[in-house]
């Protein structure tokens, strides 16, 4: 069977303000299709028809930007784990269910823009708040020249893979983005050319991810469960140890001055 009849309930919502509510569209899926090529099917139909097509975020189509972020099913990325919504295919649904529902990532750090897209500016407000590195690295050294132990380069790696997607923020109870926090932290904190301004980094962008509006982490653990990448909570942990360090060095800073 290569072909199969779905319905999909879509979540349509003209603007922020707008009353939102779910609409159904009958269609004839073909398991070789992407999801997202499914969607595209869906928007040249309701597009020949003088209809409004189905707004959605979407990019590389790679698996490596993040952009095609939605909840299907009430799972982020939907039923196939360590894949995202446009690596989704719909041979995942030959055998059902036969019914998909279809929304946005829901947050009040990532307001809804029109449909399924969401406004997820926050994460780069979060980066922008500490995401980098400020001293002059010059040319391009030998893979060599700086001496980075395997398993520390390798955790850098594996966080370094985040692709800012959200996900884990539309799994966590909370609405948290202490999973993607925690990962762009970690990879700079962990390297060599990251130690000057770790204590830095860790503070202002945990305070950058508070004042962005979401949640807190009490570890229900689906943000690792939903990621696309993989990405451990264990980097969680390494970013509020960063961070207790961080903060309370800069106590012991803001005391000795006032004792001054």
């Amino acid at each position: 069977m290569s072909t199969f009849n779905i319905t999909l309930h879509v979540w349509r919502q003209k603007s922020p303000t707008a009353q939102g509510k779910f609409e159904d569209y009958k269609v004839e899926a073909d398991e070789h299709m992407s999801f997202l090529e499914m969607l595209d099917v869906v928007n040249e139909d309701l597009i020949e028809k003088g209809k409004e097509p189905i707004a959605f975020d979407h990019d590389c189509r790679e698996g490596i930007c993040g952009m095609c972020g939605m909840v299907i099913n009430g799972e982020a990325h939907g039923p196939q784990k360590l894949t995202t919504t446009c690596q989704l295919h719909m041979r995942q649904f030959k055998n059902g269910p036969f019914d998909i529902w279809i929304e946005p990532f829901r947050a009040a750090g990532f307001p809804l823009v029109k449909d399924l897209v969401v406004d997820r500016s926050g994460f780069d407000r979060i980066i922008q708040a500490g995401g980098y590195i400020s001293i002059r690295t010059g040319a391009p050294l030998d893979a060599n020249a700086t001496p980075i132990p395997k398993a520390v380069s390798d955790m850098a790696m594996d966080a370094a893979e985040c692709i800012g997607c959200g996900a884990c923020v539309a799994a966590c109870p909370n609405a948290s983005a202490s999973l993607f926090t925690a990962a762009k932290i970690t990879h700079l904190g962990l390297l060599p050319q990251g130690q000057a301004e770790r204590p830095e980094r860790a503070r202002n962008m945990v305070t950058a991810m508070d004042n962005e509006g979401f949640g807190s982490c009490t570890n229900h653990g689906e943000c690792e469960s939903a990621c696309p990448k993989g990405i451990s909570v264990d980097f969680i942990a390494r970013m509020n140890r960063d961070f207790v360090k961080a903060s309370a060095t800069a106590y012991d800073r803001a005391a000795k001055s006032d004792g001054d």
